[in-house]
């Protein structure tokens, strides 16, 4: 059995400005012949994201977070931020970089999951933003701060 591949990873500043977790083990989904199984691969990115993350110091508070409009993928503390973690992967770039799948249709989506998340945990905070930890392929980038609220 080969090696798995340790992935590069590499920080990305965002251009506007400013380990292991308990559960982190993908659950054994049956995929379809012929077919990738994208829960199995998603909770695969969603663990290596957290785990990167916890490397760079956030607290991961919360995964995962469900509900009728969608789904928060990691909520986080970066010291006293509030960080609402959108993760993406794709398998390779033939079809672009997967942090380039956090369209505005998308970060308009965690915005509405992250007003939600609010309103229903009530957390204590005085700052949020929103990240971004995009996998493709063997690299991994994590971008800080990467969108903002009103500026679709």
């Amino acid at each position: 059995m080969a090696k798995k591949k340790e992935p590069r990873i590499r920080l990305v500043k965002s251009t506007i400005g400013p380990g292991e977790l308990p559960g982190d083990q993908p659950k054994q989904l049956a995929a379809k012949p012929g077919k990738p199984d994208k829960r199995r691969s998603g909770a695969e990115a969603e663990a290596l994201a957290a785990k990167l993350l916890i490397d760079e110091g956030y607290r991961i508070v919360e995964r995962n977070f469900t509900a009728d409009l969608g789904e928060l993928d990691i909520v986080a503390r970066e010291g006293d931020i509030l960080v609402f973690v959108e993760v993406r992967s794709r398998a390779n770039r033939d079809h672009g970089d997967a942090v380039e799948m956090v369209t505005r249709t998308k970060q308009r989506r965690v915005v509405r999951m992250a007003t939600l998340y609010l309103e229903v945990r009530k957390p204590h905070y005085e700052r949020a933003r929103f990240d971004v930890v995009g996998i493709t392929g063997d690299e991994v980038d994590l971008i800080r701060d990467a969108f903002r609220i009103g500026r679709y």
